[in-house]
């Protein structure tokens, strides 16, 4: 398994929000209820006790909405957007020194009768652009959600429009991304790059200060409360937040679930584990199709697949541009695109088929390009240094040869085929050990005593961050709800009617699912 770089938004193709879920049965969450709004809240109900002078004038900052530089109009039917930017200190420690702004997006919802107040939303990564978020993903939260809340999205430090960590130029990173060199060392590579252009930022980029950006940007949106929705990575987010400022919470939704109970490498195992499902799934159910280009035979056709993925490392395919086709560019686009579940199924098999059968990379290459957030110009966004900067600004513990050795043996028989072509960095994803600033933090399970409810969806067959993550973060929590739903694919949201559903009356009504409860997917 190679390195896990932050894939692009999918666009939105969700239907509208309607009605409750059928079996949501519990009560509603103590709170504001539906008519509640901030417009009678005072600015001093919005700030933290404790906030010194310097970060509690933050906290009452107006915000200058304006038009988003990079986006048109709205179109009849499309919500107002706007955009902004929040000021916070680049040093907690120093509130009324060096300041940073925050990119944030806004759209409107069009009910402005039944607006209850504002979700924030997290797209994960990290390094996502929440900005992104709202500008090309809204219409996923149309109907019952869109209708009482204004979204807004941020670009979290290090990533998108705020102060975004570039650190390898495009050439560097065509190498970086494609080597199969295995002396090749990607963590120093990427770790003297950053520190060389970012040092004064990198001890800044952990999600425990992003997490306090989040709580200066609900005093200045005037909120009493944090309504939010994490993905992926924004779960981890979510539930530092409920931890570090329990009393703000409002109605949080964890997607996904990114949890730190345990040290990295046996994470990334796990992670590893469920990724292999995934391409085992693949593989069985394609060899079931005619023409499939990896044989008939249900059985065999993982091996297959990992065979040929493997032996490009010796043998690397030709395509269009001039570039080749690597095993580590070869194993990326796969994986990313079993990120998505079945339903990407056919477009993985459909650029698989002329590289097998013929020799053309061309297609695999081009999904590779996607996953790694290269352009037609040979231009990278900067989401992939952004996923390093922060991971390894998070990052709790350095592993020992001694846990890497035991890491990878139990790598080898839970994960024999997506860890064989490098298990080093399916184990180390990114590897922080040579990253010149690593938090004094160690592994712990997040309670979030004090705060509101806090509903975490857990995907039983997600590929990227496995079911057993979203259990443990929920029965962690003082106050957690699980809710499932069967099925493969990251996240749950936008697979499914039913926890869309089940989303929307938590968070407009404050029903939370009855214990047990799972979900179909779409």
């Amino acid at each position: 398994m190679i390195p896990k770089i932050p894939r692009r938004l999918l666009p939105a193709l969700l239907a509208a929000l309607l009605v409750p879920a059928a079996g949501c049965t519990a009560p509603p969450v103590p709170g504001r209820g539906p008519a509640a709004g901030a417009s009678a809240r005072q600015p001093q109900d919005l700030v933290p006790r404790t906030a010194p002078p310097a970060l509690a004038a933050l906290y009452r900052q107006p915000l200058d909405w304006k038009q988003c530089p990079d986006r048109p109009e709205a179109e009849p039917g499309e919500p107002e957007l706007r955009c902004t930017g929040l000021k916070v200190p680049l040093d907690y420690a120093d509130p009324g020194g060096e300041k940073i702004e925050i990119a944030v997006a806004r759209a409107r919802t069009g009910k402005a009768d039944r607006r209850i107040g504002t979700l924030v939303l997290n797209p994960g990564g990290p390094g996502n652009s929440g900005v992104d978020k709202v500008f090309w993903d809204w219409e996923s939260f149309r109907g019952t959600v869109s209708d009482h809340f204004d979204l807004v999205g941020f670009d979290p430090r290090g990533a998108g429009r705020t102060t975004p960590v570039h650190c390898l130029d495009d050439r560097t990173r065509d190498g970086w991304n494609s080597t199969d060199d295995p002396g090749y060392d990607r963590g120093r590579v990427l770790a003297d790059a950053c520190g060389a252009r970012h040092a004064t930022l990198l001890p800044h980029l952990g999600t425990r200060d992003t997490a306090r950006d989040l709580d200066v940007l609900r005093g200045a949106l005037g909120e009493r409360r944090l309504d939010f929705l994490g993905s992926s990575y924004g779960t981890y987010l979510g539930a530092l937040y409920a931890e570090q400022f329990p009393e703000w919470t409002g109605r949080l939704v964890l997607d996904g679930a990114v949890e730190r109970s345990l040290d990295p490498v046996r994470l990334n195992g796990e992670a590893a584990a469920a990724a292999e499902t995934a391409l085992r799934d693949f593989a069985a159910d394609c060899a079931g199709l005619d023409g499939c280009p990896l044989g008939r035979d249900r059985a065999t056709a993982p091996q297959r697949l990992a065979d040929f993925l493997d032996g490009l490392r010796e043998h690397p395919l030709s395509t269009g541009d001039g570039r080749r086709l690597t095993a580590t560019l070869a194993w990326n686009a796969t994986l990313d695109v079993l990120y998505d579940g079945r339903r990407s199924w056919e477009r993985l098999r459909q650029a698989l088929d002329p590289a097998i059968t013929r020799g053309d990379g061309a297609d695999l290459l081009a999904l590779a390009d996607r996953a790694n957030g290269r352009d037609e110009e040979g231009r990278y966004a900067t989401a992939a240094d952004a996923f390093a900067a922060i991971t390894c600004a998070d990052a709790l513990m350095a592993p020992t040869d001694e846990d890497l050795r035991t890491a990878r043996a139990e790598l080898a028989a839970r994960a024999p085929l997506t860890s064989r072509h490098d298990a080093r960095a399916a184990l180390l994803a990114p590897d922080c050990r040579p990253w010149p600033f690593r938090t004094a933090e160690r592994p712990s399970r997040i309670r979030a005593e004090g705060s509101a409810p806090i509903l975490v969806i857990g995907s039983t067959g997600d590929p990227v961050t496995p079911y057993v993550w979203a259990q443990r973060m929920a029965s962690g929590f003082a106050h957690g709800v699980l809710l499932t739903r069967d099925g493969d694919g990251h996240t749950g949201y936008d697979k499914s009617d039913c926890v869309r559903e089940a989303v929307a009356a938590f968070l407009v009504d404050g029903t939370l699912p009855a214990a047990g409860t799972h979900c179909p997917s779409d």
